[in-house]
């Protein structure tokens, strides 16, 4: 790229090239994983799963910030991967870049938000449908763009999933950013009037990655803390457990049948 041809900002300086220097594969090679899978940052939730489904690890996949193994479990004799995930987007996003290389194909992820709307109430459930890119790896994935549209037939499984359960959720965009300490007043009330339902930090990343790579992933919130009063409410969300098993449940039902 010629220096003319640079934009002010390095982020908006997207390269198309579909090759990097380094590639995925060639830290992590194809091996024996179940093609559907559960990314979520419940790490408990998951821990007490495979516990009671006396499921296995398949993967290591140490980090310097520790593990973060691909658990097998057998849900009604299907297998299904699970995924304690790391927080911000550019480290969800590159474990997701490494589940696809080890052979993942279908993602559902299940996580907690900050609400921005009064009916989003503590364990309400989300279904993402776009996410505003107010962070940094999207912009490696994709051209430039304010949000990046979440793929239809994953919500469209994710959500028939959610009705035939008999679970309310209400669908929209949610606000995905690095700063969690620079969510300001104004930037709360900006976003609320561009739709966003709640405030995430990874949503958008792994979106990008997976348009990207070309594969299936939907993603459900849970109502967590409450930003949209006057004042912050942190409403115990950590203490949700009920919740978030049963989100979890709910996403392995939508990631195999993803792969159906």
């Amino acid at each position: 790229m010629a220096a003319d041809e640079r934009q002010i900002i390095p982020l908006l300086e997207y390269d198309a090239s579909p090759q990097a220097f380094i590639e995925p594969v060639d830290v992590r090679q194809p091996v024996d994983v179940p093609r559907a899978c559960v990314l979520s940052w419940f790490h408990d939730g998951i821990e007490r799963l495979v516990g009671r489904l006396d499921g296995r690890q398949v993967v290591e996949n140490r980090w310097e910030d520790g593990p973060h193994p691909l658990f097998e479990v057998d849900m009604e004799g299907r297998r299904v991967g699970l995924v304690p995930m790391p927080v911000s987007g550019a480290a969800a996003g590159s474990l997701v870049e490494e589940l696809i290389a080890l052979g993942c194909r279908s993602f559902a992820a299940c996580g907690g938000a900050g609400s921005l709307r009064p009916d989003v109430t503590l364990g309400h459930l989300v279904v993402v449908t776009s996410a505003l890119r107010d962070e940094g790896l999207s912009h490696h994935y994709l051209p430039p763009g304010r949000v990046v549209d979440a793929d239809p037939a994953a919500v469209a499984t994710l959500e028939a999933t959610l009705t035939e359960h008999g679970v309310p959720y209400v669908a929209g965009r949610t606000w995905t950013t690095d700063a969690f300490f620079r969510e300001t007043p104004a930037k709360i009330a900006a976003r609320r009037d561009e739709d966003c339902v709640t405030v995430d930090m990874e949503a958008a990343s792994i979106a990008a990655v997976a348009r990207f790579r070309d594969v299936r992933l939907a993603q459900l919130l849970y109502g967590g803390d409450d930003l949209s009063g006057a004042a912050w409410d942190h409403r115990s969300w950590r203490t949700q457990h009920e919740v978030r098993d049963n989100m979890l449940a709910l996403a392995m039902n939508a990631a195999l049948r993803m792969e159906a």
